[in-house]
């Protein structure tokens, strides 16, 4: 009966996640789901307008997929060989 438990769990758990994939907006608690992040990690960034958000009625926040996809495309780290690469790029121009 255990493993019956466990396996709905598990596929309630791949249900919700296939339906917030879905959606184009998201609430905050969504937003930092989507993102695996606190909620106090969420109203970090957006009072320090690091995120982009959008507030109808002045109240409740939501975030547009594509803003948060954009947001974690910024926030890339280059790899040595990228780094490496940009140097190559940036001293064959100077020359």
């Amino acid at each position: 009966m255990e493993i019956i438990i466990n396996k709905l769990i598990e596929i309630e758990s791949i249900v919700k996640r296939q339906y917030l994939l879905s959606k184009e907006f998201f609430t905050i608690e969504e937003a930092a789901e989507y993102l695996q992040v606190s909620l106090s990690a969420i109203y970090k960034l957006t009072s320090n307008n690091e995120i982009a958000y959008y507030k109808p009625g002045g109240k409740k926040i939501y975030f547009k997929k594509e803003s948060l996809q954009e947001w974690i495309e910024r926030s890339k780290v280059l790899s040595v060989f990228e780094m490496g690469s940009e140097v190559e790029n940036y001293l064959a121009k100077t020359k």
